[in-house]
């Protein structure tokens, strides 16, 4: 057992990936061998700072029991909510005694432990936490409806969030409740302790720790997690 603090991670994994246009959730596509799901937990459970994962799926899910990895005694099963926030809040409302919690995308398998690393140590220095992000190196446009360009942003200091997002765990569940009862849209983490006036810094990681969101997606996530196996 490392003598570094240890730590639990959430991974919301209740939803569907419609934009995949699969037979199935995303999370459960074969890449390299293995679900998408099974690289990204084992990937965080390898880290010498996580002790235990707890994966929150929808009721229904008919995929995850027939996976190796469904009975190993550090992942803990709960169901999820309807949207990404209800679905943390369910993992976090299954935690006890933890003053911190990360929370990591199901579709993210490429993620690096010296990422990680760096998150967890960098995030402690902060009252609110902090996330991964990498920084934005194409030109971004900004469109209207029709999908024609109003003006161009500017790319200073725009950063592409990225998960795995560590917070002080009454913090964030506080805020999420809060975020709920405003019905304040959250599309991650750092966005509701953002609403809530907290600080959240950023923790610069390697581009490589891709989303699977479209079909062209998995290709690269392949490739980088073959490179990663490789080395």
């Amino acid at each position: 057992m490392s003598s570094l603090p240890q730590y639990t991670v959430i991974v919301p994994a209740a939803g569907i990936g419609q934009r995949m246009l699969a037979d199935r959730p995303k999370q459960y596509l074969t890449i390299a061998g293995k679900t998408i799901l099974e690289h990204t937990l084992e990937n965080l459970y390898a880290h010498p700072q996580i002790k235990h994962v707890i994966v929150v799926l929808n009721a229904k899910d008919d995929y995850f029991a027939s996976l190796p990895l469904a009975s190993k005694s550090w992942i803990t099963r709960v169901d999820g909510g309807n949207e990404r926030a209800d679905s943390v809040l369910a993992g976090l409302d299954s935690m006890n005694n933890e003053k911190w919690v990360l929370v990591h995308d199901a579709a993210r398998p490429c993620l690096d432990h010296d990422d990680l690393s760096k998150l967890l140590l960098v995030a402690q220095r902060s009252a609110y936490g902090a996330i991964l992000a990498c920084r934005v190196r194409d030109t971004m446009k900004r469109a209207n409806d029709l999908q024609e360009i109003t003006h161009t942003e500017s790319r200073d200091n725009l950063w592409h969030a990225l998960t795995p997002q560590f917070f002080p765990l009454v913090q964030l569940r506080d805020a999420l409740h809060k975020a709920a009862r405003s019905q304040v849209k959250i599309t991650d983490e750092a966005s509701a302790i953002e609403w809530a006036q907290g600080t959240v810094h950023l923790v610069e990681g390697r581009g490589s720790n891709i989303k699977v969101t479209q079909p062209e997606d998995l290709q690269l996530a392949e490739f980088y997690l073959q490179h990663k196996a490789a080395l």
